[in-house]
């Protein structure tokens, strides 16, 4: 399987713009650039699309652990949160946060702590990070 994107850019780093668009069509021309990346203006960026897709791939990963077990989900949600530092000249992602609640009847600690945790490890996007990744995980 392989999935596609691509990124155009116009002008300089600071100053330019680009947009980011998806073979989907999920994201169509959406624009990205240095203020709405290190600045907060409206737009998108790489850290956050690197979150949502650590948020999607680990709570779909999830879902499947628990699927196998035996345990059927009422609901997951899970903020993923990507640190951007500065490393020497440039820039590193150094952290994804994972943040999980989730209400699954019938299922104990134990057991959830331990499916979350396969997850979290086995999921392809926390696979190809290389970065610190940590589970803060509740149960309700």
């Amino acid at each position: 399987m392989i999935r596609k994107a691509k990124a155009a850019w116009r002008g300089t780093g600071k100053d330019g713009s680009g947009d980011l668009t998806t073979d989907s069509g999920v994201l169509s021309t959406t624009p990205y650039s240095f203020k709405t990346r290190f600045q907060g203006e409206k737009g998108t960026n790489p850290e956050e699309l690197i979150a949502a897709a650590h948020a999607g791939c680990f709570t779909m990963a999830l879902a499947f652990q628990l699927q196998t077990a035996g345990f059927t989900p009422t609901s997951l949600s899970t903020e993923a949160a990507i640190s951007l530092d500065q490393d020497g000249a440039g820039f590193k992602i150094t952290k994804s946060a994972l943040t999980l609640v989730a209400e699954v009847p019938n299922l104990d600690q134990a057991t959830f702590d331990k499916l979350a945790e396969a997850a979290e490890k086995g999921c392809p996007v926390s696979r190809l990070l290389n970065a610190e990744i940590t589970l803060d995980k509740t149960l309700k």
